[in-house]
This record gives structure tokens, C-alpha cells and sequence, in this order.
């Protein structure tokens, strides 16, 4: 099997080019039937294109080969109900967005999931935008549909955050139908907050909060965004 075939092939899923990733591996596996990553990334490809019949029919060839493949098995759960033609549109981040870096990046569970069969659709790597409301942050598909709530104690911290000038991106890190955890991280941070990160592992009660403008006290600003770590 050609190597840069197969680099071809996952290339072309980090870009999001799911019709380039059909084609390049289809042709793997028409050079090697047995390539159980090929058909693996073949059901993936044809899951973001929509047609689930396509993937669960390449996910079960994976268990031909491979009977307790985690992947494949995993995929046949997700996608069970689904039909040809449900479309689910994601953008998937880089990989070197999956980099945690203290301070910057922080991994949480959602509360109050959503609609089971929306979820059965995601991956990790997809992208999702964050939704802030007056006491709450809902996370949501990069088409608007509502995926889960952030924990009361991290919406409050980032609601703050945002306001004053950060900014975040996250997706996706793991799913199962009775959880979704995903990875965010903080892109740009306001220069008037260059002392306090975005995220901590200390648990420490929130204190009244002090527009940044009216601080004379560095430390009040830190205080003022301490976090009651959800983790």
C-alpha cells in the first residue's frame, strides 16, 4: 500500500475535504481490502458527506477483518438510526488546537446535552461555538444546533472573560450518548488581563465582581476571575 496514499488520505480529512477523502481511500482499499484504518477513514468520510448507509457498510467490512475493532464498533452505535441523506455539517480545528497548555486550554464535560441523534453525529475535532446568555454559555454546532451547557462555574469565568476582550475556540474532544467533553482554547487574551489565565486547577470561591477599568489592585482583578474548577 502506498504510504503517501495514506498521508494523501488523512490529509484530506484534517482539511474537511470529505469528497477527496472518499476517492483516496477507496483506491487504498482497492489495493488492499484488509486495510481496516482505510475503511475506518472511508466510514468517517462518508458520515460527514451524509450518506450513513455508505459508513455503516464500511464500518461493518472493518469487522470482517477485525471483529472487536473499537472504531468500527463505536461508529455502528453512533450512526445507528440515522439514514441516507441526514446532513450533520461540521468544520474540524487543526490538530495543533488539541495541544493543552496550562492556562490556556481546559477539557469539560456538558451539562443538559441536547438532542440524542445530533450528538450521535459528532466527532471529535469538530468545531463548536460558544453561545453566552445572561447566567449561562451554551455550546453549539458550527450551524447553530445546541450540543450542551458549560457548568454554571466555568459559563460565569468565561462570560467575564469574552466580555473584556478573550478569545476562544473549541471542539469536540470525546462523545458518547451520554457525554460530550470538549477542548477549549483561549486564542487571544486582552491585554488588561495578560496576568490572569483563562483557566485554573485551584478551587477558590468566586468573589463580587469589579469591572477591569475601576482596578487599582492587581491582584483584585485576579481574585475577581478565580475559578471554581469544574474538572
Amino acid at each position: 500500500m502506498d504510504r503517501d496514499l495514506a498521508q494523501d488520505a488523512i490529509s484530506s480529512a484534517l482539511s474537511g475535504d470529505w469528497e477527496l477523502a472518499v476517492k483516496l481511500n477507496k483506491s487504498i482499499i482497492s489495493q488492499k481490502p484488509s486495510d481496516t484504518d482505510a475503511l475506518n477513514r472511508l466510514a468517517r468520510a462518508y458520515s460527514e458527506l451524509g450518506d450513513f448507509v455508505k459508513a455503516r457498510k464500511a464500518a461493518q467490512e472493518v469487522l470482517k477483518f477485525d471483529p472487536f475493532n473499537s472504531i468500527a464498533l463505536k461508529a455502528i452505535n453512533k450512526w445507528r438510526g440515522l439514514k441516507k441523506g441526514d446532513e450533520f455539517k461540521t468544520d474540524s480545528l487543526a490538530p495543533q488546537y488539541f495541544l493543552e497548555e496550562p492556562g490556556k486550554t481546559k477539557i469539560v464535560s456538558l451539562m443538559h446535552l441536547g438532542d440524542s441523534k445530533l450528538i450521535a453525529k459528532l466527532d471529535a475535532g469538530d468545531k463548536m461555538l460558544f453561545n453566552t446568555h445572561s447566567h449561562r454559555v451554551s455550546v453549539t454546532t458550527a450551524d447553530n444546533k445546541y450540543i450542551g451547557r458549560l457548568p454554571d462555574d466555568l459559563s460565569a469565568r468565561l462570560r467575564k472573560l469574552i466580555k473584556y476582550g478573550n478569545e476562544y475556540v473549541a471542539c469536540v474532544k470525546s462523545v458518547d450518548k451520554k457525554e460530550v467533553r470538549i477542548f477549549i482554547r483561549e486564542t487571544k487574551r486582552d491585554k488588561k488581563l495578560a496576568d490572569i489565565p483563562s483557566f485554573t486547577s485551584e478551587k477558590i470561591d468566586y468573589v463580587s465582581f469589579t469591572p477591569p477599568e475601576m482596578v487599582h489592585n492587581k491582584d483584585e482583578l485576579v481574585n475577581d476571575f478565580s475559578e471554581e474548577d469544574s474538572e
